[in-house]
């Protein structure tokens, strides 16, 4: 049986940042399109040296020839060439400041997971949240642990964590209390891992995505994202049937007996017990911040299911195109939602497109997407970057954005402000061998440099 698991994953922490960070400098942002505030508490800027106080409000709006003169040089000295697109708008006009190929449409990496956001929240709702279960079986005294897709699932929990995760621990408590009111004290265990179908890997993936650790393949029961321990990158060979050992030692500590090996079982009982995730809104930050692709793939299926399609990679697919039609985007294109696939296509004008979308506020229910996005030298996959030893340092603080990052691809969509108060909505992408991330964030630091009114 393996040990049990306690949630210390840096995601949960990065997370936890965002709500208790206290700012620096003297410097207070605006973090939403239209000058609209985050919801419970500013914007984080971590070492941003000689920032000083604005009001966006009362900012002159940017110059579009300023903004591409700002662009040019990092943008020649990168040496990425015709495989570069981009695409930048005025934050609060929605004005086209600077495009390059921006109908173009490009592999997209990880910022797929801005269009996965979208998608889950637009269908499902920020409030909706993913429950596992346990089923009566179909012989005496059996049960079955039944997974919704809840990637961030965990053994036993840490109160310190945030977003407080569902556990099994909390499960397994429940199940014997209804198991004792039935006057059960012994059981069979199976486990059932039906709610997703089709193939558990991705059109394209690599083989070694899972070996190396990039991902579990797709369950809809796994325990912290399929990994061996929470926090390492390393992956169970069966997360479904780790998921199942992991619970039964749960259920022998709140007091009832297993009998044998679990086995895979289809649930059609009673339900005894369930335990409920963070809402969807939490699971998406989660996911945006963490550039979590078990997650990202759990959401694509419960957008599947919202709209009546197939739970698997081509369902979710054709949910999230149907859900971003309906919001009125085009130029997506997509084979998974996590972004794993270099099958999936996306122009720049699209990513921007959609993060203005989160950030309308004719659309609160799609914060999370922009609440969600990492900040440069602060939290999630852009902690390490903008750090005081890069030409992009100038960023700090002031850029956020949803990393993304194959072989021959990079990419960056997301938010900055500048020092004279202007806010813009950015989407780079090199679609070029040994493109790499600090390079496009040499981008986002001119443009947070810019002063470009």
């Amino acid at each position: 049986m393996p040990r049990v698991r306690r949630v210390r994953g840096e995601a949960f922490v990065t997370l936890a940042l965002l709500n208790i960070f206290v700012l620096i400098a003297g410097f207070v942002t605006l973090d939403m399109i239209e000058a609209r505030p985050l919801p419970a508490s500013p914007h984080p800027v971590t070492d941003a040296e000689g920032v000083t106080s604005v009001d966006p409000a009362a900012s002159t709006p940017a110059d579009p020839a300023r903004v591409a003169d700002a662009l040019d040089d990092p943008m020649s000295a990168s040496g990425l060439g015709d495989g570069l697109s981009g695409f930048v708008v005025d934050g609060l006009t929605g004005e086209t400041l600077f495009e390059r190929d921006a109908d173009t449409a490009a592999v997209p990496a990880s910022t797929t997971k801005i269009a996965t956001a979208i998608a889950a929240l637009s269908t499902a709702g920020p409030d909706h949240r993913l429950t596992t279960e346990v089923h009566l079986g179909p012989e005496e005294n059996q049960v079955v642990l039944r997974g919704g897709g809840d990637a961030t699932l965990t053994e036993t929990s840490d109160t310190a964590a945030y977003p407080q995760v569902a556990t099994l621990e909390g499960l397994a408590e429940s199940t014997a209390e209804a198991l004792g009111s039935k006057g059960v004290e012994s059981v069979s265990l199976g486990y059932d891992d039906s709610h997703f179908t089709g193939s558990r890997t991705g059109p394209g993936w690599k083989p070694t995505y899972i070996t190396e650790g990039s991902t579990a393949a797709a369950h809809a029961l796994l325990m912290d994202g399929g990994r061996v321990e929470p926090g390492m990158s390393t992956r169970e060979a069966d997360p479904p049937r780790a998921a199942a050992d992991a619970f039964a030692v749960q259920l022998e500590e709140a007091g009832i007996e297993v009998e044998g090996e679990p086995s895979e079982e289809k649930a059609s009982g009673e339900v005894l017990a369930e335990v409920g995730s963070a809402p969807v809104s939490g699971l998406v930050e989660f996911m945006m911040l963490a550039s979590d692709n078990n997650m990202a793939e759990s959401l694509g299926r419960l957008a599947a299911l919202e709209m009546g399609e197939e739970p698997d990679f081509a369902g979710a697919a054709a949910a999230t195109h149907q859900a971003l039609e309906g919001l009125g985007v085009e130029g997506v294109d997509l084979s998974d939602n996590s972004g794993l696939s270099p099958e999936n296509r996306i122009t720049p004008r699209a990513l921007v497109e959609m993060i203005q979308l989160a950030g309308d506020p004719e659309h609160p229910e799609l914060d999370a997407a922009v609440t969600g996005l990492p900040t440069a030298h602060a939290t999630g996959t852009l902690a390490g970057r903008y750090s005081e030893y890069s030409a992009s340092h100038g960023g700090a603080g002031l850029v956020r954005g949803k990393t993304g990052t194959l072989d021959g691809v990079s990419s960056l969509a997301g938010t900055v402000h500048d020092q004279e108060g202007n806010f813009f909505v950015y989407a780079f992408v090199a679609n070029v061998d040994g493109a790499t991330g600090p390079q496009l964030d040499t981008f986002a630091a001119a443009l947070s440099e810019c002063g470009c009114s």
